[in-house]
């Protein structure tokens, strides 16, 4: 059974390693098809593909791109894209556009909070100036002593409704699938157990994301529980999904899943790879 790997970043956006290095990592801990996912920015693929190549890795070209629907986040996987196409690029440029201005509100927000110059020690952490995120705040947060890791800056001073939260308008779940379709590739929502929407709220969410074209669901992912496994494994096949798997891999020993730790995806739902040339 090949272990496939299609979620993971790299410092092009908010990971801590080269995608080279990644690629290496991934190779090492017995991953056999391997897919870069960085935030809303394509620019590792060319070296992740290289590296993959002399690794003897099957390499995914993807992106995740940060939408936001129904007042939330919601991060939806491209994979098998074409990472060259002008309606996808422009489309991730757009997407990028507004970090900067919400990092500075955020850092904004902690100095009120008591961390100044959080800005500034966020961008120690930052590989793409054009992709600052929270996590590079976490990072810096953490290296100050004030939380044991990042999930911790997260739950106390990152998350809605805490000192350094600072929404931002993304794109809309139609466009991402749009520009994901338009380079050839398959939009997967990720990691949906992540999102504290209500049945009714996934639902609709499902619905409206198939209806745009989207063609599965992460369902074996780093931030998913064994019950949550099985649930979404039944909305996959509910829904008419393919399923997904991927660690969500950001840096050794800060990501909650490192690679080649996660279990197969469940017998009862087809993989999103299944009729891929891998």
């Amino acid at each position: 059974m090949l272990n496939v790997d299609l979620h993971c970043h790299s410092y092009v956006s908010d990971g801590v390693l080269a995608p080279a290095a990644v690629a290496a990592r991934a190779k090492s801990r017995g991953v056999d098809v391997w897919a870069l996912t960085d935030h809303d920015e394509v620019g590792g693929i060319a070296e992740a593909r290289m590296a993959a190549e002399q690794f003897g890795l099957k390499f995914v070209a993807g992106v995740e791109i940060s939408t936001t629907w129904a007042g939330e986040t919601v991060h939806i996987v491209g994979l098998n894209i074409d990472e060259k196409n002008p309606e996808l690029l422009k489309g991730l440029h757009e997407t990028r556009s507004g970090r900067e201005r919400r990092a500075r509100e955020i850092s904004a927000e902690l100095a009120a909070a008591g961390i100044p110059g959080a800005y500034e020690g966020a961008l120690k952490y930052v590989g793409n100036p054009d992709l600052i995120s929270r996590t590079h705040f976490a990072r810096y947060i953490v290296e100050r002593g004030l939380c044991a890791d990042v999930h911790e800056v997260f739950r106390n001073y990152l998350a809605e409704g805490k000192p350094g939260y600072v929404p931002h308008r993304w794109a809309t779940l139609k466009e991402s699938v749009t520009w994901i379709r338009a380079a050839g590739g398959a939009a997967v929502i990720a990691h949906p157990g992540r999102y504290a929407f209500s049945d009714l709220a996934f639902d609709e969410l499902f619905k409206e994301f198939k209806s745009y074209g989207g063609t599965a669901i992460e369902v074996v992912t780093g931030s998913h529980t064994p019950e949550e496994y099985g649930i979404f494994a039944k909305a996959a096949n509910r829904y008419g999904f393919l399923a997904s798997r991927g660690s969500d891999f950001h840096a050794p020993g800060e990501s909650e899943m490192d690679f080649g730790r996660l279990p197969p995806l469940p017998g009862s739902v087809t993989p999103v790879w299944h009729d891929w040339k891998i």
